[in-house]
């Protein structure tokens, strides 16, 4: 609805308001009589307006009727009409991806899809267009020419609505100078084009101001320039169009680079994947945030983490599991880190000896992910750091080692105030990070043997100080990414700590009791997919590595 007619309803409703309440006060029959005149013409007015609009609108599309009909060549170009697609016929015809097109296909016909991402008409002969796919785009020239393409095709090609999905015909050519404005080298010359599905004509988010990143708009700043900056509440609320920009569709190939790494790693070492329940009886991980919830009388809750289940896989002798599903989290902190539902990335496996078996995985783990993504994904990379510029990860072939006490008396010969039974806070986190940076020239490492009062109900106290444990976190660009650590095997000594933590038995009886028919020692970790791509990739907030982000405030789209 425009502003005017927003305006125009306004007044309707106060005239309306005015006279009800003069209709009970007979002394102001003046003014109730000016009043109702004022929205009878108020009335005349808008239904003129309408008048004069559907009038518009009808010679409009009478003109451009007229226009087909007196087209010879209507049939090359238009609008296809919805029940054309509706899985109406399987045809022979062969479709070319843009980001395929090259100059190998000079002076051969092709055939794409994709989005109109500019219109640039030169005059009634000529217009270009750039149609974008999968991050890739490339130029398309519409020039009117006897017998293959008419005027009105011209009028028609510049008449198109930006992101509208369009299908073109055309004849691959190579020009003289290189072509800045996408990303094939190459031009089509459009024989036919047929508008798909138009976009609405204007859009709550622009291509060119969403790609933008914050150092061009400081740039333009310094130049007295003012470019528009699209806030991060609009491209959420906007999603749809969001990620359609090339490094949101980088941010989310690499995503889904880091699971396939994931689980093909572990499956070459003997895990296998499962799947846990997400509605469960009482709290996974302890504490309060946690989503409860009503099961068909039954109190519930949606798990913090597969951490029980995959412990109860263990001891169902599957040996080595891991899971990639969503895990639900209460949590009321709005931060650049946290989110209410994300994905998670758990292992739990069988130990022979010592912890370290599974810091050793994590260790392989992800110097085969970030190996696999400077390897495989460099477009992508190269994608996101155009919007989002940042440094490559730092990472060490075999990964560094510190005890939680190292780490502390690192942070404590810098001045950090910190004790040795104290859990690193965000700021103490990000001072280590740096230190460690500049001291062993790596991004990423284990801090292990942390403070037990830290650590969840389920972890395993040391042997020889029962005030720390055998538990683990590692780390990214100075961010704790992952938590892990050997687990209680023993269900007395399970119980015991989850009494002392808080936790009502009652509720994960079924775990514990799962320990009393023989249990191997074992441990995991758990780590946020989101989370890995945020700092792999320098994002600064998790919302740009979350699809769909869900936080305190947001629950759509």
């Amino acid at each position: 609805m425009s502003s005017e007619t927003n305006n125009n309803a306004t007044a309707v409703s106060a005239a309306e308001g005015v006279e009800e309440d003069e209709s009970k006060n007979p002394s102001s029959t003046g003014t109730t009589i000016s009043k109702k005149a004022a929205k009878k013409e108020q009335m005349k007015l808008e239904k003129k307006k309408r008048q004069e609009e559907a009038a518009a609108a009808s010679a409009a599309a009478a003109l451009a009727s007229a226009e087909l009909e007196s087209d010879p060549l209507s049939g090359n170009y238009g609008d296809i009409p919805i029940h054309e697609l509706q899985s109406k016929e399987v045809t022979q015809r062969k479709w070319n991806e843009i980001g395929s097109l090259d100059e190998n296909l000079k002076d051969k016909e092709v055939l794409i899809r994709g989005r109109v991402q500019t219109i640039r008409p030169v005059s009634k002969t000529i217009a270009f267009l750039v149609l974008r796919q999968k991050g890739f785009t490339v130029q398309c020239v519409v020039t009117a020419a006897p017998e293959l393409v008419s005027k009105q095709m011209v009028k028609y090609a510049s008449s198109l609505n930006k992101e509208s999905i369009v299908d073109v015909y055309g004849i691959v050519s190579k020009p003289n100078e290189p072509i800045k404005a996408a990303t094939q080298q190459v031009e089509v010359q459009v024989s036919r084009l047929y508008c798909i599905n138009r976009a609405i004509e204007k859009l709550p988010i622009n291509f060119e101001d969403a790609i933008r990143s914050e150092a061009e708009i400081e740039a333009a700043a310094l130049e007295n320039k003012q470019l528009a900056r699209v806030n991060r509440d609009t491209r959420l609320d906007y999603r749809v169009l969001d990620i359609r920009t090339p490094a949101k569709q980088g941010i989310f190939r690499i995503q889904c680079q880091v699971e396939n790494i994931f689980r093909n790693f572990l499956i070459s070492k003997g895990f296998v994947g499962i799947h846990t329940p997400k509605l469960i009886a009482g709290s996974s991980e302890g504490g309060s945030a946690v989503f409860k919830l009503d099961y068909k009388g039954q109190p519930a809750c949606l798990a913090q983490s597969p951490q029980l289940h995959k412990q109860i896989a263990i001891c169902g002798d599957f040996n080595r599991v891991f899971e990639v599903g969503h895990v639900f989290r209460a949590e009321d902190s709005y931060t650049h880190r946290h989110l209410c539902e994300f994905i998670g990335l758990d292992v739990e496996m069988e130990i022979n000896e010592h912890y370290s078996e599974v810091m050793k995985i994590v260790d392989e783990l992800f110097v085969a992910i970030f190996d696999g993504l400077n390897e495989n994904c460099k477009k992508e990379l190269e994608a996101v750091g155009k919007q989002f510029p940042f440094e490559p990860l730092k990472y060490l072939r075999e990964t560094l080692v510190l005890t939680f006490k190292e780490g502390v008396q690192m942070l404590q010969e810098a001045g950090v105030e910190i004790g040795f039974e104290d859990d690193l806070n965000t700021e103490s986190e990000k001072k280590l990070g740096q230190l460690v940076l500049e001291k062993y020239g790596t991004e990423f490492y284990i801090l292990h043997r942390y403070p037990l009062k830290v650590r969840p109900f389920y972890t395993m106290s040391c042997y020889d100080d029962p005030t720390y444990s055998n538990s683990f976190d590692v780390f990214i660009r100075g961010e704790e990414i992952i938590s892990g650590a050997q687990r209680i095997h023993d269900p007395e000594f399970l119980k015991t700590r989850a009494e002392a933590c808080g936790i009502d038995v009652q509720t994960i009886s079924t775990y514990i009791d799962s320990f009393r028919y023989g249990a191997p020692p074992h441990g995991g970790f758990g780590v946020g997919l989101e989370r890995v791509v945020m700092l792999f990739c320098a994002l600064q907030n998790i919302r740009n590595s979350s699809l769909f982000p869900r936080d305190p405030q947001r629950l759509a789209p």
